[in-house]
This record gives structure tokens, sequence and C-alpha cells, in this order.
């Protein structure tokens, strides 16, 4: 019991043999994968052995198949006849089948896997396929072989930063024709536009490939492909290397939660038995999303997800992962109307320790292969130790989503008047974090943007946002919503987490929400892109908010502002102000509609001259400019010791202060 975790949490002490177990169960389940002294890493190499491989002679194709009576593989290379190509059953499971001449396969060449399972023939897409497609007629999927020279990377990955910034964007949505994008469209045309707001990681979903196109790659089909929808592996990994060649980390957002339970392109019953991957019964169906649930106790299955780790560390160069449906992984009910208000919650028969030991080996084998490498976990439970490193008693994860953050707005924004807002509340959600945890603040991601929801943009102005975003309009509901919508994202971004999220289009007010082409829509691409003229257009106000979240993005970066804790200074909830520092700026912002306070007082650090730098009120951003961010202020000394300075602060504004540096007095302008 002398887990660090202790230290950062004494309430956890009556919980310390859950801890202890927690701890037992990973040190159990690695000595059994890799014994005593072994490596993860080298455990971890199922993509190298399974699948296709040429030889020297030839190619080896291989697979695990326990309850398979026969295995056979089919496609172009033999006229798609089923039963001509049998592999060898070469113990424990395995199939082989080895092939003389190098031209047997070739790049591009069509392959299915056929199953023999109780007499029954099962068409299959192999399991550790590289590329897998559907035909545009037929609309089946097959496996396609990938047989190219290596790719020559370019850029040096970049050392992944301590305090991420993270724009989180989909490929195939993130053009703005009707259509599905292109890897090579978004590394052309998104990408200069990533760099240019000053975001230092890019979040990339729904590679993983996947049948069905509106799922937003959470029902993953093949592990180990890439999506087709939007080109080749080759141009996905030309998209990582320019990313890294700007100086961007890249996350992929890795579904190991789920599966989707499709058997014709999926693993479901890849060998005619469910409980090949995946639990049996109920236990292995997930009652909301209508997946398969894996079986995390069984080692075939960790050589499995463990090796898909790997894989995408190495072979495209990722450098992390942001692991989704955490939650729903680690509980029996998957989180499923569950409050998590006391911590018998987290200990309890509830709990899939299973599960929570496979995020420990995921974590520890990510730190071998890549020590530097970033795991973010999406958990709305705030499991005890998520974010804690193994030795201490933890999970292993860097970050958390502060996945209560953007609950916060969306209640507010749809219960509460704007003169009812409680900056209490506020404060207390944005800043309530786990003692030695890293968590990662929002205001919306992918998921408050999907149809059935609105964005807070688009809440906050609704049809107004067709007819009055023009500058040339005056419209109280426009400017209300242009005022929240900067206001909320400097405090979420400045106080919310050590890092700070934001999904693609969200930082200049997207309209609308994400509706992926389906039948009830007339198979329509219309809601399924990012409009990017919008911003680009200078004649209405979208623009404005993108102009101000890069402003916010490339001042935290370069002040550092997130590896700093926040500190409240003066919290005033009948005035709805709040005022607090971190690092060596100071923000304060104006939550009431209607009061503008002329006579703000604003405590400082120290003697000495000070500037707002950066107001949410600046005409840049399209605000009336009533704040000077060219005036001077001059600290003054109080009874109490204290320095302060006294500004004006208008409604429905926030302003950052920062010291003059005493080579800078005596320039114009403002200071960053």
């Amino acid at each position: 019991m002398g887990y660090k975790i202790f230290e950062y949490d004494p309430d956890l002490l009556p919980y310390a043999a859950d801890i202890d177990q927690r701890m037992e169960n990973y040190k159990r389940k690695r000595s059994e994968l890799v014994g005593t002294d072994g490596s993860l890493s080298e455990f971890a190499n199922g993509h190298e052995y399974f699948g296709f491989h040429r030889t020297a002679s030839g190619w080896v194709y291989r697979e695990w198949a326990p309850a398979a009576e026969e295995v056979y593989l089919t496609g172009d290379m033999n006229g798609w006849r089923w039963l001509d190509w049998k592999l060898t059953p070469i113990g424990n499971g395995i199939f082989e089948l080895i092939l003389d001449g190098r031209d047997t396969l070739w790049h591009g060449c069509r392959v299915k896997t056929i199953v023999r399972h109780e007499g029954r023939l099962l068409e299959r897409i192999p399991l550790y396929i590289r590329r897998a497609e559907q035909d545009p007629v037929t609309y089946a999927w097959c496996g396609v072989i990938v047989d190219e020279p290596p790719y020559e990377w370019k850029k040096a990955r970049p050392t992944p930063p301590k305090n991420p910034l993270i724009y989180e964007c989909h490929i195939g949505m993130a053009q703005e024709k009707e259509g599905i994008g292109t890897y090579r469209e978004f590394q052309e045309n998104i990408l200069p536009r990533i760099r240019a707001l000053g975001y230092n990681t890019l979040q990339i979903m729904a590679i993983m490939e996947h049948p069905y196109y509106g799922s937003f790659g959470y029902q993953v089909s093949s592990f180990f492909a890439a999506c087709s929808r939007y080109g080749t592996p080759r141009e996905l990994k030309e998209l990582i290397d320019a990313a890294h060649g700007m100086g961007l980390t890249v996350l992929l957002d890795l579904v190991h939660s789920h599966a989707v339970k499709n058997t014709a392109e999926g693993i479901n019953e890849f060998d005619g038995t469910a409980f090949q991957f995946f639990h049996e019964g109920a236990r292995g169906e997930h009652p909301a999303w209508g997946t398969k649930l894996f079986d995390y106790n069984k080692n075939e299955v960790l050589h499995f997800l463990l090796s898909n780790l790997k894989f995408w560390l190495e072979e495209y160069h990722f450098d992390g992962f942001r692991f989704d449906g955490v939650t729903s992984m680690i509980y029996h009910n998957h989180g499923l109307g569950a409050s998590f208000g006391d911590y018998s919650k987290y200990f309890s028969l509830n709990t899939d320790t299973e599960a929570v030991t496979y995020l420990q080996l995921a974590n520890a084998l990510v730190r071998e292969v890549n020590p530097r490498a970033i795991t973010v976990a999406e958990d709305m439970s705030a499991m005890p130790g998520m974010c804690l490193p193994l030795e201490e008693g933890g999970i292993g994860f860097d970050y958390r989503l502060a996945m209560g953050e953007p609950d916060l707005w969306i209640k507010l924004l749809k219960t509460a008047r704007d003169e009812d807002w409680n900056v209490w509340q506020i404060w207390h959600e944005l800043t309530s974090r786990r003692v030695g945890e890293a968590y990662i603040g929002y205001v919306e991601s992918h998921d408050q943007a999907l149809v059935g929801d609105k964005t807070v943009m688009f809440r906050l102005c609704d049809s107004k946002m067709y007819t009055d975003m023009s500058k040339n309009s005056k419209d109280l509901v426009v400017e209300r919503g242009m005022a929240l919508h900067k206001l909320i994202r400097m405090i979420t971004m400045t106080a919310g987490g050590s890092g700070y999220l934001n999904f693609m289009g969200n930082e200049f007010g997207h309209p609308e929400w994400i509706d992926f082409p389906r039948e009830g829509n007339g198979w329509s691409y219309f809601y399924c892109r990012r409009q990017w003229s919008l911003a680009d257009d200078p004649t209405l106000k979208y623009g404005d908010l993108r102009e101000f979240d890069g402003a916010m993005i490339r001042l935290i970066k370069k002040r550092k502002t997130l590896s700093y804790e926040p500190n409240c200074l003066f919290l005033d909830g009948e005035r709805q102000t709040i005022t607090y520092e971190r690092g060596s700026l100071i923000f304060s912002l104006n939550f009431s509609p209607d009061r503008s306070y002329p006579d703000t007082v604003i405590s400082v650090p120290s003697a000495g001259k000070y500037r707002v730098i950066l107001s949410t009120d600046e005409g840049r951003f399209g605000g009336a400019d009533r704040v000077s961010t060219k005036y001077v202020y001059e600290a003054i000394k109080h009874g109490d010791g204290q320095y302060r300075i006294q500004l004006y602060l208008p409604a429905r504004c926030g302003v950052c202060v920062a010291k003059i540096p005493s080579d800078q007095k005596n320039k114009k302008g403002g200071i960053s």
C-alpha cells in the first residue's frame, strides 16, 4: 500500500485493497504475457507474423482462427475460386499458406478469407489486412494487398508538447465540397489553417477502417487498415509527415472499446464463433451502441490489441492516442445512467477490472515503443488514478478529457438566463481536478456538433446565423452570441485544464450540425462538410471568431500559460465577474449581460506598468473596442501590501492583462 496515489488523495485509503488488487492484476497479467523480465514491445508483434508478408521466394499468409475447421484464401489471383488455396494448420489455432513466386500476389490484389466452421463456408476479411475497400457497385468489402516500397519519412517527429493544444478533425468531412475529403486534400488545404491558428497537436478521427461512414469511425471493422475512403496508406503517411514538418504532434483517435458487429466486414465471428475476440452472450453486446465488446482477459485478444497499438505508432508514426469510450470499457454497465457520487462506485462489482488491466498494459506498451508518446483517456466517470503513472498506482494515461466542461456550457445555455449564470459554478467545474492528474479542457468536441445536438454558436444564435452574420447587420442575438462565444472560450482555454481541444470549424462558430449521408436526408453531404469560406469571407463575422481563437491559442502557447495552475484572485457572484492569474497573465471576465464596471480592481503580482494585451471586445474580433489595449496602468500599492490596478470591464467582456517588461515600456502598441 505504498503507492503515491494515496498521497494525492487520502480519501482513497479505505479502498487501498482495491488499488493494490489493480496493481496485482496488472503485474500478474504482464507476467503471464511476457514473463518476469519480458518486453511488451517484443510481445506486441502480431502484425509482423500474421497477415500477408513477402518472403525471399514469394509470400506467406497466416491467420489465427482457433475454431475453424479449414481456412482458404481467395481473390483476384485465383479467379475467386473459394477452395483452391488452402491454408495449413500449424498449431495453436494458426493457419499458414506459403506461396512460391513473388508475383503470386501483387499490390492492389483483392483477397478474402474463407473459413469452414461446423460445415459452413464463411466469407471473411483477413484479420491483419492493411487495406480494405468497398465495391462501388455491390457494396461488398474485400481485403487489398499492400505491396510498395517502405515510406521514406522526411520530417523528424516533433517533441510532443506538455500542454497539448489539440485540433480535432475528421478527414472525410474536412473539405467544403459536398463529398468525402481525402488525405491529400487535408494536407494541402487544412494543415496550413491549423498551423496558422497556432495549435500544436492534431487529433485525427475515423482512421481505422469502418464500413458505415455515419458511425464517425467508432464502429471499426479492420483494425490494421487506414480508411480507404480518404486515399491510400502512403497518402496518410505523407499527411502525417507534413504535419510533423509543421511542428504538429499527431494523435490517432483509437477505438479499442468495442468493434462493429458485422461479420462479412469485421472481425466478429471470424472463425465462426462469437467468443474468438469478444465475450459471449449479453456481456459481449453493447446495449446502447449495438457493437461487440472485447474479452480483455484473453491473451490472444491482448496480443491483437497491443500489436495494433504498436502498428499505428511505428507504421504510421502517430505520436500517441486518444482512447475512445474508456468509461464504457471499465464498467460492466458501461457507465450508462450511472452517477459517480462516491468512491464506492469506482471499486465495486460493476468495475471491469480486466479492462482496467488492459489499459494499464496499453499505456506501458506505448511508453516502451515511444517514451514521448501521448495518451488521452475519454472517461466521464473520473476514475481515480486514470492519469497517474503505473508506479504510482495509476492506469497510466497522460491526460483525461474534462468531459464535464462542455456539459456545463450546454446546461447553462439551455436552462439558465444570462443574468443567472453562476460564476462560482463555472470556476468550480473548470478547476476541480484530481490532484496529480492532467486534464484537457474543451468547450465542445465533435460530440456537441452531431445531429440531434447543437454547437455552442448555433445554440447561441440559431436561425440568426442564416440572416445576421453580415458585418453590416446589427442584431442583438448575434452580438450576444459573438460575445459569449469568445468569453466561454477564453475562460475554458485558460482555466479548464493543462491542455485544450477544439473540433474543426467550431473555432469560427461553424453553423449547423454534422449529419452524415443517410436515407433520412437523401444521402446528402450538405451537412457533412466544413464551410471554411464563411470564415474566409471578410464581409461576415465568422472570421472575427476565428481571429480571436488564433490569438488566444498563440498567446497561451507563447507564454506557456498552461504550464502553471490557475489561481483565483477575486470572484464576485453578484457582479458575475471572475479574475484569476495563470503564469504571467491575469484574466478578468465579466459575464453580466448588461452591467459594465468602470471600477474593476485587479490584483497584480508586483509594482510596475501593466497593459491589456488581449480583449474579447477588440474590433479585430468583432467587438466594440471598449477597452484600450494601449493604455498603460501603473500598479498602486495598497495598505495591505498588495499591488493593484483599476480598469474598465464592460458587460460580456474578458481581458488579459500582462506586465510590461522594462525594455518595452517606451514602445508603442500592445505586447504579446
